[in-house]
Formats: C-alpha cells, sequence, structure tokens
C-alpha cells in the first residue's frame, strides 16, 4: 500500500488527538471535569488512573506507528505543495499585487447637461456597466480587478442600488473606479471590442456619462479581505 501525505496527515491528528486526551486526564488532577458523576473519589482516581494508562498506552503505538511510516517513505516532502500553494495565492486575490494595467473609471452624467427630455435612466451608471467593464477585463486576460478600493475574486458579486453600488457588504457612490492588472495592450483591446464597453462610449458620446479609460504603470491591488463562503457548493 503506499503511503500518502493524507495518511501521514491523519496519523498526525490521531497522535495529536492522543496527547490532548492525556492532558485532559492529568488537567483533571483526579476529579471529574464533566461533573454529575457518582462514586467515591478513591472510585473517581481509579477510573482516571485506567483511563490514563489506556491513552498512554494509545499514544505510545500512534507514536510508534508515525515513527515506522515515516521511516518507511523517508518523510513526506512537500516543497512542490507549498510551491503550488503560493503560485495560488495571488490568482485567488489572498495576497496584495501590484503591476501594470488599466483603470477605468465611470460616472453619472452632468447635471448641467440640459438633456430635460431624456430619461433619467440613461443618465447614469447601472450595475451592468460595471458588470461589463469588469467581465471585459477578465476576458482580456487580467491577473487582479479591484472594484473601488476592494479586489474581487471568484465569490465577488457587483450590485446597484439605484445609482450606489454594492459591493461586499460596502456603500459606494459615483465614480466608480475600476482596475486591472495585466497585459496592458490586451487590456484595452478587450474593453474596445466588448459590446457592453462599446454601448457605454456610446453613450457617453451621447448623453456625456463618464467612461475614462487610462493606462497605468503600476497599480497596486490589496489582499481580499471578505469572507469566502460557498453556501451552495459542497465537496464530494
Amino acid at each position: 500500500m503506499r503511503i500518502t501525505p493524507l495518511r501521514m496527515a491523519a496519523g498526525g491528528i490521531a497522535l495529536i488527538a492522543g496527547f490532548g486526551m492525556v492532558a485532559s486526564s492529568i488537567a483533571a488532577n483526579g476529579t471529574d471535569l464533566r461533573g454529575g458523576r457518582s462514586g467515591s473519589l478513591r472510585d473517581l482516581v481509579i477510573r482516571q488512573s485506567e483511563q490514563l494508562a489506556r491513552e498512554s498506552a494509545s499514544t505510545a503505538a500512534l507514536r510508534s506507528a508515525v515513527s515506522a511510516l515515516a521511516a518507511k517513505i523517508g518523510g513526506v516532502d512537500l516543497t512542490d505543495a507549498r510551491r503550488e500553494e503560493r503560485s495560488l495565492i495571488p490568482v485567488a486575490g489572498m495576497s496584495a499585487v501590484h503591476g501594470p494595467g488599466v483603470s477605468v473609471t465611470l460616472n453619472d452624467a452632468p447635471r448641467s447637461a440640459g438633456l430635460d427630455d431624456v430619461d433619467p435612466d440613461a443618465l447614469v451608471i447601472h450595475q451592468q456597466d460595471v458588470q461589463a467593464v469588469v467581465n471585459a477585463l477578465w476576458r482580456g486576460g487580467a491577473e487582479a480587478v479591484m472594484v473601488m478600493d476592494q479586489r474581487l475574486v471568484a465569490t465577488s458579486a457587483v450590485k446597484c442600488v439605484g445609482n450606489t453600488l454594492l459591493l461586499q457588504g460596502r456603500v459606494y457612490s459615483p465614480p466608480f473606479r475600476i482596475a486591472a492588472i495585466g497585459n496592458t495592450d490586451h487590456l484595452l483591446h478587450a474593453l474596445d471590442i466588448d459590446p457592453g464597453t462599446q454601448l457605454i462610449r456610446d453613450l457617453a458620446r451621447v448623453y456625456g456619462l463618464g467612461y475614462d479609460v487610462a493606462s497605468t504603470p503600476s497599480i497596486t491591488m490589496p489582499a481580499y479581505s471578505g469572507a469566502l463562503t460557498s453556501p451552495n457548493a459542497q465537496t464530494l
């Protein structure tokens, strides 16, 4: 049978559990930790001593098993696993990053535009506008994306309430700033060809919405600080 790191970890966990039970017995000092048991102090001491002896024997056996497994496989080399973990941390948004990229600023049309006969909804930035820019940047190969001061991850959801942006529990008012780190040429091209951003550009030209795109030599983004929850997904 091949000894895997998972089996080694299971053995280590069992060993730690054994130590915990031994420590619990010692900490009791001959008394009942849970309370409510009947019997004399002598009976309690005998039971605790017997339990301590059993756990001590189990701990010794686990120690021997772990030592034997380690000797048999020559130890577990976690170098590759740790290297892969370090490479995935920035992609998952769990560490601060910096690099060249593109910034996009979206803003409502100025009130002085003098377009009284135009539907007011056409003069404000909507949820789909922010999403269109974010999606275009991801498709353009963005390595990291930030909206306002918050890093986006796989569970991030961009929502708008009226003309305010609701992102990961915080509310923001326009102008909305979106930044992406990646190949600048690819990101700009993705913004140029995306149908959603093309519509924003048309609205900006006709109604005066703010749509400003700029390449930036260095963008700094913080690590994602929110909770990572998956209420529906379960491991197999």
